[in-house]
């Protein structure tokens, strides 16, 4: 059986992530609805900004299918704001926002600055040979992780790629590295293609 790969469409940086993905040989598929999720067994959820993200799950109807798909095990990939929606806990975001609370640690919103405060820097991640450019815009600070959550790249003694069993999260934007090894390695941990 193939599994399917589906990048989260409703806002945000999904045609990176679509592309990084169709540069290492996977059709990503666009999720913007249920029926659409309900075709796909692991998912990319980008970044953008995560209280419209939430509001747009929720007006759509995805946001309760996709919590029991993520609770049930379904592999995800969720950079910046999917990092957010995906945490326990987020500080600074707004009391209505919706949280999957599918990876034990707590996120602060916004918290390496505004969009001129954006940067990049070379991280060393677990397993990789050879550093990856790091593109950090508005990005969540990681600033507590569960006992379960592995931690595979820092900046500065905080957490920035963090894992536990099949979500995977960073603060980062790994689509906008041009360096396929990130996405390679969570597909290898999906099952699909290569190990890097």
């Amino acid at each position: 059986m193939t599994t399917r790969v589906g990048v989260l469409a409703l806002q945000g940086g999904f045609a990176a992530h679509t592309a990084a993905l169709a540069r290492l040989g996977v059709e990503a598929d666009e999720v913007r609805t249920v029926a659409q999720l309900d075709c796909v067994d692991a998912l990319v959820m980008p970044g953008g900004e995560s209280t419209t993200m939430s509001m747009l799950l929720d007006s759509s109807g995805i946001f309760e299918p996709l919590q029991r798909r993520l609770w049930d095990g379904m592999a995800v990939l969720g950079t910046c704001a999917g990092l957010i929606l995906l945490a326990c806990e987020v500080l600074d975001g707004r009391p209505d926002q919706h949280l999957f609370r599918v990876i034990d640690l707590t996120a602060r919103r916004n918290a390496y600055g505004r969009q001129i405060d954006s940067f990049e820097t070379e991280l060393d991640i677990v397993g990789f040979d050879g550093g990856f450019l790091g593109v950090f815009i508005r990005a969540p600070v990681v600033e507590r992780v569960g006992a379960d959550v592995e931690i595979l790249a820092e900046v500065n003694d905080f957490p920035v790629l963090c894992r536990q069993g099949m979500v995977t999260v960073a603060s980062f934007h790994p689509e906008l590295a041009n360096d396929g090894r990130l996405h390679a390695w969570w597909l290898s941990g999906c099952g699909i293609g290569p190990a890097i």
